[in-house]
């Protein structure tokens, strides 16, 4: 386990040295283009060769990625300009509430879809797995644009039990998270189920499965001691995965509801070409897509100390 993890670290470090190389090509190597955002299109070339040299963008490029690369280590993003302020200021407020919706989102996705699927599964062909399976379907088709419209519409305007915005403009309001939680625990928690579902159903089916049953065991302790561990593999690393599309994927949920977020905020940044805003969003972006797989493979190992993860 203690090697697994050096390896995932060492591949962690590997691939942010990478993706920050490749963001600074995209974003900075080309001067002029850091200028005109920064000053503006209206801009002269004289006032952008002088602010280029006054910022260090007259330094050969291998310099200004090494400074560059120290300052992003530091915290130091630059200053946004969309706010006018330090990109930290602005970027780790967001994050947190985007980490606050997350975080309940998760636990129930992973909840309800877990406790669906391991029932359909032991279910399997009967009313119950039917139910579940096109269930899990239908809700897995719906994008999260239509279903935010339709439960805003029974919600909000209908029964009128919720607030249609989260822009939490006079202080925290759980109320106010209950409609994206709805929203994107209606869209996910579907995959989860279905593959739940899967593995559930192959591994009761399975040779260890049949012997303890005829060992005499009790069905639920069969299914709790022996299979279910087994079962949880496979959604475990979808479940893991699903922190991605939480952190910048739920760009469309936090801009319908207003909810001051990191999709939202990102989707601003590159509306307004921020790009120490959009530098620094995408920074956090795979930093945590490269954490999350990692915990991923960690978790293989502990599921199932069998498998060796390379």
């Amino acid at each position: 386990m203690a090697l697994l993890i050096l390896r995932r670290a060492a591949l962690m470090l590997a691939t942010m040295l990478v993706v920050s190389a490749l963001i600074f090509l995209l974003l900075e190597f080309d001067v002029d283009s850091v200028a005109v955002k920064v000053l503006g299109p209206f801009s002269t070339q004289e006032q952008r060769n002088i602010w280029l040299e006054v910022n260090g963008y007259t330094d050969p490029a291998l310099t200004r990625y090494l400074r560059w690369l120290g300052s992003i280590l530091q915290g130091d993003f630059g200053d946004s300009l969309r706010f006018r302020r330090p990109v930290g200021e602005v970027l780790w407020p967001r994050l947190a509430n985007t980490g606050l919706l997350a975080a309940i989102v998760l636990s129930t996705m992973a909840l309800l879809g877990l406790s669906l699927g391991v029932l359909a599964g032991v279910h399997e062909g009967r009313l119950l797995d039917r139910v579940v399976s096109v269930t899990s379907v239908v809700t897995t088709s719906i994008p999260e644009f239509a279903s935010a419209v339709f439960l805003s519409a029974v919600f909000v305007f209908w029964l009128g039990w919720l607030p249609g915005t989260s822009g939490m403009a006079a202080g925290f309001d759980p109320w106010q998270l209950v409609l994206p939680v709805m929203v994107l625990v209606t869209y996910g928690f579907g995959y989860i189920a279905r593959l739940t579902r899967a593995s559930m159903a192959e591994v009761m089916r399975s040779n260890y499965v049949r012997t303890a049953r005829l060992k005499g065991l009790s069905h639920w302790s069969v299914v709790m001691r022996h299979a279910l561990r087994n079962a949880l593999i496979a959604p475990y690393t979808v479940i893991v995965l699903q922190i991605n599309w939480l952190l910048s994927g739920v760009i469309v949920v936090e801009f319908f509801f207003a909810y001051k977020g990191f999709g939202a905020l990102l989707l601003e940044a590159s509306l307004f070409q921020d790009i120490y805003m959009v530098q620094a969003c995408a920074i956090i972006a795979v930093a945590v897509a490269v954490i999350s797989q990692a915990i991923s493979d960690i978790g293989y190992a502990v599921l199932n100390p069998r498998i060796r993860v390379g």
